[in-house]
């Protein structure tokens, strides 16, 4: 019996939760299906799923052998897609970003990508924790900062400005900070890092925040800041739409950081998949564009 004999048969049942729907997803019959998954289940004499009448799910050792399982086939099918003369997407794309920038940046881009290939299934993933795009399959993440991983590569896709500001009421209340070194003395209020960046006399120089707000999203922080709690550092697209109706000033424009990069990032192993090729210039067209912008 050949190895793969029944794995096609056992992803498509465990992804579609039922023996007709993954019948119907491989073009076979049910009966062809329950009986090549049966020959699985005595082959690694194991039970791979629990049946009854009306419910089809997985066993815990069915759960990590569907992990296993459904990757290995990926690799399959993107390497069948690597050597083959068509260049079109296909198959599921998994991309992982920040909440902040995935919701009103990256997903609609991907999204749009998405619907002018109809063969690729999208997987988005909007959180603000590091993902380890290999271990836990990813195909591509957009992400700020240094790329330190060796098993990533990363192609850069836009940019953007970080600027430090108040509202007016903070500024007439506790006065204006005219150097870094003088954020001591002011209350400052944080979000999900824990640093803050400048250039003075051509040098980076780090600050960190001290203050008695924090919170791990932008938007929140920019609402603290145009109450007049503090004065925070964020990237340009949470802060111009309040610079120009002057519900914020900027400060110390100065000594404001260089341009921070953002990248696209992904598995050494899946550089050249057409989905991911496709999809990083599909962002280095749009992304930078989307978040220059205008705000209405």
């Amino acid at each position: 019996m050949p190895a793969w004999a029944g794995i096609d048969e056992f992803i498509a049942v465990a992804t579609a939760g039922s023996f007709t729907r993954g019948a119907k997803a491989l073009g076979v019959s049910p009966t062809h299906v329950s009986r090549a998954i049966m020959a699985l289940e005595q082959r690694v004499q194991a039970q791979l799923f629990h049946r009854t009448t009306r419910t089809v799910r997985l066993t815990d050792t069915g759960r990590v052998f569907f992990d296993r399982c459904a990757r290995i086939a990926q690799e399959r099918d993107e390497a069948i897609a690597l050597i083959s003369e068509q260049s079109e997407p296909q198959g599921e794309l998994r991309v992982t970003c920040s909440t902040a920038m995935g919701e009103r940046f990256v997903a609609p881009i991907i999204r749009r990508f998405a619907m002018r290939h109809p063969r690729l299934a999208l997987s988005i993933d909007l959180s603000n924790r590091v993902v380890d795009l290999v271990a836990e399959g990813y195909d591509l993440a957009v992400r700020t900062g240094a790329i330190t991983d060796p098993r990533l590569i990363g192609a850069r896709v836009a940019s953007r400005t970080l600027y430090t500001c108040a509202a007016p009421n903070y500024l007439a209340q506790a006065g204006r900070p005219t150097t870094v070194d003088a954020l001591e003395r002011h209350e400052c209020i944080t979000g999900t890092s824990a640093t803050w960046h400048f250039k003075v006399d051509g040098q980076d120089v780090i600050h960190r925040p001290q203050g008695r707000f924090r919170c791990n999203s932008g938007h929140a922080v920019m609402e603290a800041c145009i109450a007049g709690l503090g004065i925070c550092q964020l990237p340009d697209f949470y802060i111009l739409p309040h610079l120009k109706h002057g519900m914020v000033e900027l400060l110390l424009e100065d000594v404001q950081p260089e341009d921070e990069p953002i990248w696209a990032v992904y598995p050494q192993r899946r550089h050249l998949m057409p989905k991911v090729q496709q999809v990083v210039e599909c962002l280095q067209l749009e992304l930078g564009p989307a978040m220059n912008r205008p705000s209405r």
